[in-house]
């Protein structure tokens, strides 16, 4: 059974509702109910109350809460401003309150009753009851409605089916899923501008039938005490479940994730599916790309990047683009597009003003992947001046480039085992990125064979392409080294370069740090106490460090008249092979493995290991 973080299994949709309001001073409990509502009831006086609700685990829907980061004020739709007075989707402009179940439960009749007497209580012009589809919350809030009426209550039901995963949906008919924040958000808009319940019923009915929704699965997901609901192989993902993890239409291998997208939309939009939209060219959609819980923030953003592109290839206009956890199920890592046709009176509604907290209060305007790029601000010329690369010197420094990013290449699975001790396994990759990157550049001009200008131009490209702690290192150590080594081209200089390139990682600089452009960053004095350091690490802290200091100690042999500089480089590359060894009994003193328990590590440190096979690469 999966570990959950609850108090107990039987409270914790209780326990997720109190802890909400707890936290939140614009939200009310209605007593002895699980049901909550805004705080300021009588505000909606004279408008039309919406109701909505079914089971929890689906947060922020219904009365969860997800806040967005939001931009400046000045800068919000329409003047939508940040409130902690309502949280989910209930707030002005949209739900007047929300009736939760048991996870993935309907609420019972009883609350929903209690919850539609509570808006006619407070004067509401007419309650809405906005249900998804699904038989528990059709039979509970469709028995409530029938008891309010019978008490004089003026209520009707709208109930949204926006799943296009069936080709021939079953006498249940379509789910109920993401789509239904978007009617949420229509029936909102109107009820906040004060149209009759009639005036709603038919414009959110019209706009739940111009709609739809299909998901796709990574994992399962577990309702808390159970084991979870389904099971995918690893090299599996479904098409088409539904957000209590009921089966979809199709399990499939995983797929990059742009054909994943181009597969849901040609799904959805297939004229052979009966529930499919009706997409074509010029067509103005709003496009919500929603987490269904588990899917990292860094996938959703790729998702919705290809769901963009997608939609452009095929002449559709974004007019809008959501993307979030709007509807979620617990933990699991998937995604879910939904579509709604729309014209300029609905892309209104969707960007009316509302305080409800899961609602992205995000600047308005269309979705797309052509926005004009910011220019890049043009280079400050360098003092030193790269050669152009021509003679035998430079086809030299070209087979052991090409040596070294071999090796690298070849050693990115190894170097990403290693690192994964530490923590997030990237080392391989990191360098893996450094050798792509050289290899281009050689490609686009030849390397000058001047080895200061070659080691400043390396700086310069893993600066800007290798990213990770390691291109900052590898960075600061070539551009000192180059810097060492300007005019000079003895045996001995290389010794005294290396030991440059080694100072510049640990070195500290008082009250500054010097970028390898040569600008100046203060740092306040309200901050004595951080040190001013570029790396920090010192021999024996378990780093890359070591593999270079222990060459460097082996180079010095090079300021000896008379030193053999191939005999002298041999040594040097078995010293740093040795001392990248002896990192697996070292107690890590710097970098992400310094948080690491040792005994957990008992492997040499990848960034040394690296280092040895680069000076390896550069003798053979």
């Amino acid at each position: 059974i999966p570990k959950k973080l609850v108090t107990t299994v039987s409270g914790c949709a209780d326990d997720a509702v109190a802890g909400l309001v707890a936290c939140n001073p614009g939200l009310r409990l209605l007593q002895g109910h699980r049901v909550v509502l805004r705080s300021d009831l009588p505000a909606i006086r004279g408008r039309v109350a919406l109701l909505s609700g079914g089971g929890s685990g689906h947060e922020p829907a219904h009365a969860g809460e997800t806040p967005p980061v939001l931009p400046e004020p000045s800068t919000r739709r329409h003047g939508a401003e940040p409130s902690s007075r309502s949280a989910g989707y209930i707030g002005k402009g949209m739900l007047t309150g929300v009736v939760a179940g048991a996870v993935f439960a309907s609420p019972s009749v009883g609350s929903v009753l209690a919850a539609i007497r509570a808006v006619v209580q407070a004067g509401a012009a007419g309650t809405l009851l906005i249900v998804k589809n699904y038989t528990g919350d059709r039979l509970n809030f469709g028995m409530a409605l029938e008891r309010a009426r019978a008490e004089g209550a003026d209520v009707r039901m709208v109930v949204v089916g926006d799943d296009c995963a069936f080709a021939t949906p079953g006498k249940a008919g379509r789910r109920g899923i993401c789509g239904t924040v978007l009617i949420h958000k229509v029936a909102g808009a109107l009820a906040e501008a004060g149209a009759s319940l009639d005036e709603i019923v038919e414009k959110v009915t019209a706009a739940a039938k111009a709609m739809g929704t299909l998901g796709l699965s990574l994992s399962p997901c577990s309702i808390p005490g159970s084991k979870p609901s389904f099971q995918l192989a690893e090299d599996e993902m479904e098409l088409g479940l539904g957000i209590h993890g009921e089966a979809g239409v199709r399990r499939m291998k995983v797929l990059p994730a742009d054909k994943a997208v181009e597969t849901m939309l040609q799904h959805m939009t297939d004229p052979s599916n009966a529930s499919h939209l009706s997409l074509t060219p010029g067509s103005s959609v709003v496009l919500v790309v929603n987490n269904l819980g588990g899917l990292s923030c860094l996938e959703l953003g790729i998702v919705a990047g290809a769901a963009v592109r997608c939609l452009e290839s095929r002449g559709v206009r974004i007019a809008r683009a959501l993307m979030g956890s709007f509807m979620t199920a617990l933990e699991m890592a998937g995604v879910s597009l939904t579509l709604m046709l729309v014209d300029e009176e609905l892309v209104g509604l969707i960007d009316a003003k509302t305080t409800a907290m899961a609602w992205p209060n995000i600047l308005a305007g269309p979705a797309t992947t052509r926005r004009e790029e910011v220019p890049a601000p043009v280079e400050r010329s360098r003092k030193l001046q790269d050669e152009i690369g021509t003679g035998p010197g430079t086809a030299r420094v070209q087979r052991v480039l090409m040596r070294v990013c071999s090796t690298l290449l070849g050693m990115q699975d190894k170097l990403n085992e290693l690192d994964r001790g530490a923590g997030d396994g990237d080392c391989g990759h990191t360098h893996a990125r450094a050798a792509q990157a050289i290899q281009e550049w050689m490609r686009s001009r030849p390397p000058p064979a001047a080895p200061a200008q070659l080691l400043s131009s390396l700086a310069d490209v893993l600066l800007e392409l290798m990213g990770g702690a390691c291109g900052v290192l590898y960075g600061l150590f070539l551009t000192a080294a180059a810097r060492s080594l300007q005019g000079r081209s003895d045996a001995p200089a290389w010794a005294d370069a290396m030991d440059a390139g080694i100072e510049a990682m640990q070195r500290s600089v008082p009250g500054a740090v010097e970028s390898q452009f040569s600008l100046v960053i203060p740092i306040p004095p309200e901050f004595p106490c951080i040190p001013h350091r570029y790396g920090g690490a010192a021999p024996g802290d378990r780093t890359m460090l070591d593999s270079l200091w222990a060459a460097a100690q082996t180079l010095h042999s090079l300021r000896s008249p008379g030193a053999d500089p191939l005999q002298v480089l041999a040594a040097a590359v078995q010293s740093a092979e040795a001392a990248a060894e002896a990192t697996r009994h070292m107690e890590a003193g710097a970098g992400r493995a310094s948080y690491i328990r040792s005994s957990r590590l008992e492997q040499p440190d990848p960034g040394a290991v690296a280092v040895a096979a680069v000076l390896g690469a550069v003798l053979e």
